[in-house]
């Protein structure tokens, strides 16, 4: 028997025909592998992972801000959130009172935060992925899933009590200028009088009164709400790409692979706007997900500054919500979040992909 004559496979969605109609420019070159778990591949995927965050996070920082207003019911916006142009609104009250840098409150902690927030995530999915997913057999979707869970699981252990600061940044609205160190020592000498499970927390550790803990707030529905926003971000992006290359659609999504001498292809690049619109699509699903998770955890972080002197756990803080709002109060800033998160997701999977292939790791 002679060796086979058919078209390259790109597909692994089981039923989907896995033969592409191609072309001599698309025919699969030889791969030239790095070992993921080597000191150089968690280095290079790390930097390509906090540059795509940095990238993201820029793109929609004014939003961010507004949305954070929304979310914790600050008493100065809350007038414009559910309201059709709410956003824009809240935004031009915030450009006119602050000026174009009030929109950019608290980016450069922001920054600061999601570098190594973004390199832990995108390395550590890496990782999972090669050990949850070896082979191409493997590529099902609650694997895509648990590995991405777990890099999400992984990041906030490392980088949350950032993400707290940045949202008390964003949360102030005081006239005078605000630093990060005026913030960390306000959060630290809080003395919050906890509510029901909280309280318990009180009795024996010593982070809780030493005033670190403060800096953990909202930190269990994060942890809860990273199973699905990180394992539906990861799992529908690369669903979508391997929907993509499907024959029926990818004369349309694919581009000519113009780096024929390029030994670590290992299937034609999508065109900008297909990869784009797969991390649109991922970012959409996995804000669906885990929304109601985020406004109880922006709720919690915040509890010090709203002047109520209280604290509240996650089943306080959920009831609450339910008490005063319906169930829409879960769901309260949901269009701004969308708006921020679809091309934020996009925006950062496209880069970490072009990152990835200018450090030749793709």
């Amino acid at each position: 028997m002679g060796l086979s004559k058919e078209p390259a496979v790109y597909s692994r969605i089981p039923g989907i025909p896995a033969v592409c109609e191609t072309d001599n420019h698309h025919e699969l070159h030889p791969r030239r592998t790095m070992n993921k778990k080597s000191l150089d591949y968690v280095l290079r995927s790390g930097l390509a992972g906090g540059l795509a965050g940095c990238a993201a996070k820029t793109l929609i920082a004014p939003l961010d801000r507004v949305k954070i207003l929304f979310q914790t019911s600050n008493p100065q916006f809350a007038k414009y959130s559910g309201q059709w142009l709410g956003v824009w609104h809240a935004a031009r009250d915030i450009h006119d009172q602050f000026g174009i840098s009030g929109l950019f409150k608290g980016h450069a902690m922001t920054l600061l935060r999601i570098f190594p927030y973004a390199a832990i995530k995108f390395v550590a999915y890496e990782q999972f992925r090669a050990i949850l997913i070896p082979s191409d057999r493997d590529e099902v979707p609650w694997r895509r899933f648990a590995a991405g869970s777990l890099a999400g699981m992984t990041t906030v252990f490392f980088t949350y009590p950032l993400e707290v600061i940045r949202v008390r940044l964003a949360f102030e609205t005081r006239q005078r200028k605000v630093s990060i160190r005026d913030i960390c020592r306000e959060m630290f000498n809080e003395r919050v009088q906890p509510l029901g499970a909280a309280r318990d927390a009180q009795r024996s550790p010593v982070l809780w009164r030493t005033g670190i803990a403060n800096f953990y707030r909202g930190f269990s529905p994060t942890l809860a709400g990273m199973l699905p926003y990180a394992g539906m971000s990861f799992m529908a992006y690369d669903w979508v790409t391997d929907l993509l290359y499907d024959p029926r659609i990818s004369r349309y999504t694919m581009a000519k692979d113009t780096n024929e001498g390029d030994t670590r292809q290992t299937r034609p690049p999508l065109y900008a706007w297909a990869k784009l619109t797969a991390g649109g699509f991922a970012g959409m699903l996995s804000q669906t997900a885990s929304y109601p998770l985020e406004v109880i955890r922006r709720r919690m972080q915040v509890s010090g500054a709203v002047g109520t002197g209280k604290s509240v756990g996650f089943w306080e803080c959920g009831r609450e919500i339910m008490k005063t709002k319906g169930i829409t109060g879960f769901y309260v800033g949901l269009t701004i979040g969308y708006i921020k998160v679809v091309p934020m997701v996009a925006c950062s999977f496209y880069v970490y992909e072009r990152s990835k292939h200018l450090l030749e790791i793709d």
